[in-house]
């Protein structure tokens, strides 16, 4: 995997190949960083990456100057990688070996971007649970976005935060926001 922009671009990452992950391809992730560009400037939000794998995302976020990132995965492999990887490029990402739904169901914290690349083959009301937790427990900042990445055989157009979707090859983000707020 590469940094796409920032202080890193260009940068190759190797990860072990024994994690359990499914990193996000460089032209998805191309894709979402242009539409996360013109809503927010990076160097002054905070960003909370729910089933972080690699780290992939948070590192790219970093890259760009957000100085705020906590990287939620259950494998020790994965949060292990993400702390040595962070301290060897001097990133700011605070990476926590947890359950995604116990993290959203305790955690104190708020963002305004939450990033969830939750495994492929999950039920389409396990990546609900994800968005019902994040707004039922307040994690999103007022004008924060959260962002579920999934296969295009998942619709989660139903939901009543849902805003819209970009499809890119096999991959989609569905953007969620506030509905309370508007």
């Amino acid at each position: 995997m590469r940094i796409i922009s920032g202080k890193y671009k260009g940068r190759r990452i190797t990860a072990p190949k024994n994690l359990p992950v499914r990193p996000t391809t460089d032209m998805a992730k191309e894709a979402l960083f242009n539409i996360l560009n013109n809503n927010f400037y990076f160097d002054a939000i905070s960003v909370i990456d729910l089933f972080a794998g690699t780290g992939n995302i948070s590192y790219e976020f970093a890259s760009r100057g957000t100085k705020e990132i906590y990287a939620i995965d259950k494998h020790f492999g994965c949060t292990r990688f993400i702390y040595d990887t962070a301290k060897e490029f001097d990133l700011s990402i605070n990476p926590y070996k947890s359950d995604v739904y116990k993290f959203l169901e305790k955690t104190p914290l708020k963002a305004d971007i939450i990033f969830a690349d939750p495994p492929y083959d999950f039920e389409t009301a396990q990546f609900e649970k994800i968005v019902d937790l994040v707004f039922a427990n307040n994690i999103l900042n007022e004008e924060g976005m959260l962002i579920v990445e999934h296969s295009k055989h998942t619709s989660l157009e139903k939901h009543p935060n849902f805003n819209y979707s970009k499809k890119y090859g096999g991959n989609v983000f569905s953007f969620f926001e506030n509905k309370e707020l508007q």
